[in-house]
């Protein structure tokens, strides 16, 4: 599911870079890796525990972004037959092909727990010997992987699944904007051709089944004459094709898992109406119409991210995914939360195990299911442990997020303290009504507004605004009512 994307370019010693750089520091996020832990990495590069099964036969192809090197996917489309539907070739890279359980390399994967992201790079969960060599899917290189078959009828419902290790070898790296020229222009191959005749049927069953995908963009921080500006880079329709993909594989998992009577879903209750609410204030200070009859996931359907103040929206309804996690079940007992609101079916995460770590116990999961084995024993032994774990990462993550969205909003704020702002009164704190958040029409920043008279705030309420110096050595930028 989507996290804020946001992304500065400059030289490292620009001020913002700086800024990021120092933020590291004082987040604590590893810098690098136990010399233990990469000595491993790079015996597991030079002696990955390899399949029987050969699937370098079939022509597979990642779908990433341009600069990207871990890859996580590879897949191959094609067709069933005439009019009898489709089969989804879906390969994840194989991590425990290379990561010992219990080792020092396992071992740091567990306090590290997923990719960090920063608006200048990241810091992966392995190290790049294994993320960006020898474990990614890259082209031209024969690898270890878990290879889901997953056939589907003509109306792209699932009607039959199979899961095992596989090698497999991708033909091409190919990224979002090319797919979408060589699909558009109609010189695409038939597999590649089909991820949006597969993606669309599948869009339309997300529909039916009330889930959502939100469009979230890219925001980009430009640097030009001394001040920052926000630019929104909307994501394309290719994106959207190719999430489908990962989400069918993930649903497919979750379906799978109870035939083992072990499983880790990625679980998200229905957003609470006070976070709803919120949300309708910040659609209102944006101007975006929301009628009382329009669902969240028609709204989220209608908007085009290629216009700011819905772009600016998308990037707030991520809020409503913060209360995600994992649910682990055993001995065939089923919770009593098995779903995700947002995809509105049950779902796992076990596509991306290079950059999140449960992503690698619910492939041997899903393993064992489909070969009727039983789970191994170091995936039950952590199991238990893992939601835990998963949520101390997330909160991590949540943390950088923050922290660099306070960066970043400061930089596009930088010396205009005084200057006055239109803006909405989008959330009050019920026990200081004077304290609460106020979303501005331009640039679109969310900081905090306190007014010093201790007046309550008017929610819901167009309000001017004017920023104000932020606490002493803090980033957030504050704002008091005119």
């Amino acid at each position: 599911m989507p996290r804020r994307h946001i992304r500065v370019t400059g030289a490292p010693e620009a001020p913002l870079r700086a800024a990021l750089t120092a933020l590291r520091t004082e987040l604590g996020v590893p810098a690098s890796f136990p010399p233990e832990a990469l000595a491993e990495a790079e015996r597991a590069a030079k002696a990955p525990v390899l399949p029987s099964h050969d699937a370098t036969d079939i022509p597979f192809f990642t779908v990433d972004p341009p600069t990207s090197t871990d890859l996580d996917q590879a897949m191959h489309l094609s067709r069933r037959g005439a009019g009898s539907g489709y089969r989804v070739r879906y390969a994840i890279a194989d991590v425990a092909a290379f990561v010992v359980p219990s080792g020092a390399l396992d071992q740091e994967a567990h306090r590290r727990v997923t990719t960090l992201y920063f608006p200048d790079g990241r810091i992966p969960l392995h190290p790049a010997s294994l993320s960006e060599g020898a474990a990614s899917l890259l082209p031209d290189q024969d690898r270890p992987a878990v290879l889901w078959t997953i056939d589907l009828d003509a109306e792209g419902r699932t009607s039959a699944v199979d899961v095992r290790r596989a090698l497999v070898r991708s033909r091409a790296k190919l990224d979002y904007a090319g797919v979408q020229k060589e699909i558009d222009g109609g010189t695409a191959e038939e597999p590649l051709a089909l991820l949006k005749e597969i993606g669309e049927l599948r869009e339309r069953l997300e529909v039916e089944r009330g889930g959502i995908s939100l469009s979230v963009p890219e925001q980009e921080i430009v640097e030009r004459d001394h001040t920052y500006e926000l630019v929104y880079r909307a994501p394309l329709r290719a994106d959207g094709w190719n999430a489908q993909i990962s989400l069918l594989a993930g649903m497919a998992a979750a379906d799978l898992m109870p035939a083992s009577g072990t499983g880790i879903l990625r679980t998200l209750p229905p957003a609470p109406d006070g976070a709803v609410g919120r949300l309708r204030r910040t659609a209102h200070a944006l101007r975006i119409d929301w009628p009382h009859h329009v669902s969240y996931a028609a709204l989220v359907r209608s908007l085009d991210p290629h216009r700011p103040d819905h772009a600016a929206f998308l990037q707030e309804c991520t809020t409503l995914l913060r209360g995600a996690g994992y649910t682990v079940f055993r001995d065939g007992a089923l919770p009593d939360i098995t779903t995700h609101s947002a995809v509105a079916a049950p779902y796992a995460h076990c596509t991306a195990p290079l950059r999140r770590l449960a992503d690698r116990y619910a492939s041997e999961i899903c393993l064992a299911a489909a070969a009727d084995r039983p789970v191994p024993d170091w995936v039950g032994a952590a199991l238990d442990g893992l939601p835990a774990r998963m949520a101390e990462g997330s909160r991590r993550a949540g943390t950088v997020e923050r922290a660099c969205v306070d960066l970043v909003e400061a930089a596009l704020l930088k010396g205009r303290v005084g200057e006055v702002f239109d803006g909405w009164v989008v959330d009050v704190q019920e026990r200081q009504p004077a304290v609460g958040t106020v979303q501005l029409e331009s640039p679109a920043v969310i900081g905090r507004i306190e007014d010093t008279n201790g007046d309550r705030l008017p929610l819901g309420e167009r309000l001017r605004v004017r920023l104000t110096p932020s606490d002493p050595g803090g980033a957030k930028v504050r704002f008091e009512p005119v």
